[in-house]
């Protein structure tokens, strides 16, 4: 496959593209479900990133309540320490900032970094692990609250990872870690959420086996069903004081099979069938004159397009609200990129929604190409017009 954020450039498409095996694996001694092969972090996270977080406004409202909530509930003011791992543009530390609460982000991609500062966010453009939060503490800088939002899958090193948290918390500070579920991706055929830059698929087993790896502890786990095709919250501390939906989490996986390959045996084969349907459900909608579009440039969306091999003969154009995607063309199939408002000069009959996640945010914003008569195609758990 290639890599899923590596868009490419109009007057170079004719320039072959890296391309990297994209094996998934489950290891029955710690439950964790990862990838084979790693690409370097540079190539994915510095060179070709161009994904900005405030581009959702469904993520914006989901950060701006949990920020508004570690105030509340750890009593954060003028004198404590918020730091994030991975903080992008600023989209969450923000909301810290505008009521003077001290913060620091931690991210390695330029263009996010800067207009992470420009909104008022200091941020170090480094990867995170325990080299850089030793550094950090040996200065003087102690967080009392770690957000970790859609990173920890992103790391290669996880052991360096969480002892960086560990090194970097207050004795009585917690970190909260937030990644897609396994247990939804497995459940609900969501493959491309697997690719390259997403080295590891976590159950809350496989997390509290690393925390304690490393003298972290689970102090409790939300579920958000609706986040990025359903996702988990986990706050950990120095302090093994669980709460009960701990418990809950960790014997509902026992009990559902996730600590046993058994669970994750058929998952390929239902992939396969997705691609399958997929593939003829939109061949089908084309020989019958009718016209595809997608929604979605992100990694997710290459990835589908990629493996099912859905190219220009089979879609028209991917549509993006991200305007440092337009203009460009989708990874391996080529597919031009362009801005939203395309749909309605063009009215495809139909819109492939490679952002499935945010179906409802989609809708929306999109509420006129529907009332024009416009139909959506959802691809997973199994292809579906809606």
């Amino acid at each position: 496959m290639p890599l899923p954020d590596a868009l490419v450039r109009p007057d170079v498409a004719d320039r072959s593209e890296p391309r990297y095996p994209l094996d998934v694996a489950f290891c029955p001694a710690c439950s964790l479900v990862q990838i084979l092969e790693e690409v370097p972090p540079t190539e994915l996270f510095v060179d070709n990133y161009l994904y900005f977080s405030s581009v959702s406004e469904g993520l914006m409202r989901h950060s701006r309540e949990h920020s508004l909530q570690l105030i509340e509930s750890r009593g954060l003011d003028e004198t404590s320490l918020v730091v994030e791992v991975a903080s992008n543009d600023g989209y969450l530390l923000r909301n810290f900032v505008e009521v003077g609460i001290p913060v620091l982000g931690i991210d390695p991609a330029p263009e996010q970094a800067a207009a992470a500062e420009a909104a008022g966010v200091p941020t170090l453009r480094e990867f995170f692990g325990a080299t850089l939060a030793r550094r950090l503490r040996d200065d003087g800088r102690r967080a009392d609250v770690i957000v970790a939002n859609n990173v920890m899958a992103h790391t290669p090193t996880l052991n360096s990872f969480v002892n960086g948290l560990e090194i970097l918390l207050t004795d009585d500070g917690i970190a909260t870690i937030e990644n897609t579920y396994v247990k939804d991706l497995i459940d609900h055929c969501e493959f491309d959420t697997i690719y390259h830059e997403h080295f590891c698929y976590f159950s809350c087993a496989a997390v509290d086996a690393l925390m304690r790896r490393h003298g972290l502890y689970l102090k409790s786990i939300e579920y958000f069903p609706a986040l990025q095709g359903g996702s988990l919250r986990w706050s950990v501390s120095r302090h093994n004081e669980p709460d009960e939906s701990v418990g809950l989490f960790l014997e509902a996986e026992r009990e559902a099979g996730l600590l046993d390959k058994s669970y994750y045996r058929e998952f390929g084969a239902r992939v396969a069938r997705v691609r399958e349907d997929l593939r003829d459900l939109l061949a089908a909608l084309r020989a019958d004159g009718k016209t595809v579009a997608c929604y979605g440039a992100a990694a997710k969306g290459s990835t589908l397009l990629n493996y099912a091999g859905i190219g220009t003969g089979l879609v028209e154009y991917v549509v993006d609200r991200n305007v440092h995607k337009h203009g460009l063309l989708m990874p391996g199939v080529h597919v031009p990129i362009h801005a939203p408002e395309r749909l309605l000069e063009t009215m495809p009959d139909y819109l492939l929604l490679l952002a499935w996640n945010y179906r409802d945010e989609i809708a929306t914003q999109q509420a006129e190409y529907l009332r024009r008569g416009g139909r959506f195609i959802v691809p997973v758990p199994t292809p579906a017009v809606v």
